[in-house]
């Protein structure tokens, strides 16, 4: 069995204006001062990583990385999210999606989407230089919109928004299958893959390619009153990436999982700081530890309640806390009978008479 590495942290939510969280190596500081051992790197602010010039220089990257290094820190995935939702973009959604676009695509649906392309196509190139095993993604979303069946979907609506999603996707899976990458998808509401179903779906039109994988982030299926533990043993062997995120859901007479417009701190669904929320992380750290996830522990804080900087200062420790030391043997071991395989015929009454 292999251990856990972490703790990691994502920086997308801690990024600002002021020093140590307008710079790379200041956020590096300053997780590190927390006790993280990695960092999960947004691509999508330049000023923070420069992923064209990450994809084409060696140096740059070596840069990065030794930096990081120096603060006792390594890269546990670079992440695309913002980009990847702009693969896939429903017209319903071109106006509040237009923003995470390069400037100079915005207002052109078809510009935005070759660069998203450009961008994923970096990224693979970004995270083989840095030696990684994984990516985080957003798949985007075509059908979404028609995500609950009222008015009644007409029949090859969805058949034909996942082909076209696997269409856009494929080109980008062979580049980084090409750089020995794993794509990792983050299931999440809003996207066309956001539960076991809809990623079979996307598996099957991408004929099961071996890097279409799973970012397993439990707050999002707790929103969605999905078994958590359960998808673990389900789609273990398509995990590939982690977010330690928190989450609770208190149905009431007035509202369920689709929220009645509220804001978050008045949803029945919504996201918690480590430890404030319903997930059972000791049983998600046993299932991972159970089926031999490798890679990193990495806190993606979101919270309806706590300030940013006090769920990070918590987050470490509770990831630390909850990784399993694997054993190295059986804890039955010291009374092993050590018998030879004849041994063992004779007791199973298998010798001849």
């Amino acid at each position: 069995m292999k251990t856990i590495k972490g703790p990691g942290i994502f920086l997308a939510q801690f990024i600002g204006e002021k020093a140590p969280f307008n710079t790379l190596e200041g956020l590096a500081g300053w997780a590190a001062g927390l006790g993280y051992k990695g960092v999960q790197i947004p691509t999508s602010n330049t000023a923070l990583f420069d992923l064209e010039l990450a994809a084409n220089s060696q140096t740059y990257c070596d840069d990065v990385a030794g930096m990081l290094q120096a603060h006792g820190l390594a890269v546990t995935e670079l992440s695309t999210h913002l980009q990847g939702q702009l693969l896939a973009v429903h017209p319903a959604y071109d106006t509040l999606f237009d923003g995470f676009a390069a400037p100079e695509v915005r207002g052109n649906r078809a510009a935005r989407q070759q660069w998203a392309h450009e961008q994923l196509m970096l990224a693979a190139k970004a995270s083989q230089r840095l030696g990684l095993s994984a990516h985080a993604t957003f798949s985007g979303a075509l059908a979404w919109p028609y995500m609950y069946p009222w008015p009644q979907r007409p029949a090859g609506l969805v058949e034909e928004a996942f082909a076209e999603l696997a269409r856009r996707w494929r080109p980008v899976l062979n580049a980084f299958d090409e750089a020995g990458v794993d794509v990792c998808y983050e299931l999440h509401p809003g996207e066309d893959l956001h539960d076991g179903t809809s990623f079979e779906r996307f598996l099957e039109e991408v004929g099961g390619h071996n890097r279409a994988a799973i970012l397993y982030d439990p707050s999002h299926f707790v929103l969605q009153q999905l078994d958590y533990l359960a998808f673990i043993d389900i789609y273990h062997e398509r995990i590939r990436a982690f977010h330690v995120k928190d989450a609770e859901f208190r149905s009431s007479g007035r509202q369920g999982v689709y929220g009645g417009f509220a804001n978050w701190v008045e949803r029945a669904g919504r996201f918690r700081s480590l430890g404030d929320g319903q997930v059972d992380f000791r049983a998600i750290f046993s299932s991972m530890a159970q089926y031999d996830f490798a890679g990193w522990a990495v806190l993606e804080w979101e919270c309806a309640l706590k300030h940013p900087e006090q769920g990070a200062a918590e987050g470490a420790a509770f990831i630390t806390d909850h990784i399993i030391q694997v054993a190295e043997h059986a804890f039955d071991d010291f009374v092993k009978s050590g018998t030879t395989q004849a041994q063992n015929r004779a007791l199973l009454g298998l010798t001849s008479t």
